[in-house]
């Protein structure tokens, strides 16, 4: 009996999880379209270093399929970041976000979020976006490139694993704004 409800307990999660990827998949970015606002924390360690203002613009440009993703930091908008976002292959969820300048980042819709990871200069960073009620919840881990630690690996059978320093973290929510 409890072969049958953990079958169909996995059944249904199954469709439960493909039904809501496919309909996070039909609704972005539309559904995620607006200039929204709040304020991004930064911390390192255990410590909030910095407060810091953003917005981020989700707009439809003249191109078909492509949207303005434009990041502001800063009061008056002090670092002004204008983006484009692009679909490489929506079937799998993978996007592109164009920063215009030879750099191109990708990015994927997974479930409920749109996540990359990229590095530069030593550091890798890990991004998520998460539509969550009315708001957006951004977060950025920034983590050393170079391993930390390597453990394991004492024979065949157990893997070696790298470990990574993390340096810090920033999270903003955002709402959306008529101006």
């Amino acid at each position: 009996m409890h072969i049958i409800r953990l079958v169909l307990c996995l059944f249904s999660f199954t469709i439960t999880g493909i039904c809501f990827a496919q309909n996070a998949e039909s609704t972005f970015p539309a559904s995620w379209q607006g200039k929204w606002k709040g304020t991004l924390d930064w911390y390192q360690g255990p410590v909030k270093r910095q407060s810091v203002d953003m917005e981020l613009h989700i707009l439809p440009t003249d191109s078909a399929d492509q949207y303005s993703w434009r990041l502001i930091y800063g009061k008056q908008q002090q670092d002004n970041r204008p983006y484009i976002l692009r679909p490489y292959d929506k079937s799998k969820g993978h996007w592109l976000i164009d920063e215009l300048n030879s750099i191109i980042l990708d990015q994927f819709l997974i479930g409920d979020r749109f996540c990359g990871s990229f590095s530069v200069g030593g550091n890798t960073i890990l991004n998520t976006y998460a539509l969550s009620g009315d708001s957006l919840v951004v977060e950025f881990y920034n983590s050393q490139e170079k391993a930390i630690a390597i453990t394991g690996g004492r024979d065949t059978t157990i893997p070696k694993v790298k470990s990574y320093g993390i340096r810090s973290f920033q999270r903003a929510v955002l709402k959306r704004s008529d101006h």
